[in-house]
């Protein structure tokens, strides 16, 4: 797992998911932005908070390909999500704790 730094979570999505590299570039811009507007690092924690917990999911292909296939499951609306909301919870919980959030 990266350092949760800008520039390491940088690196990591730019080598595990480099079609994703222009929403990072984007909230990262618009995290710092909003830093400077209200004078707080809290859109800098949760910019980190975000992106560690995707990186630390990405790291893992299949618990990637398992996220997406939950997340699939919410989205289509054909069947009781609960079981898949409840999967998708495990995931990003085992994602903050390998990440260190």
């Amino acid at each position: 797992m990266p350092a949760l730094t800008p520039d390491a979570l940088r690196a990591a999505v730019e080598r595990l998911t480099p079609s994703r590299m222009p929403a990072f570039v984007r909230d990262l811009v618009e995290a710092t932005t909003s830093a400077q507007q209200v004078q707080s690092l809290a859109p800098l924690r949760t910019f980190v908070h975000t992106w560690g917990v995707f990186v630390a999911i990405q790291r893992h292909p299949s618990r990637a390909a398992r996220l997406r296939c939950l997340e699939e499951v919410v989205d289509s609306g054909k069947e009781d999500p609960l079981e898949a909301m409840a999967g998708i919870r495990e995931i990003h919980a085992a994602a903050e704790a390998e990440a260190g959030l």
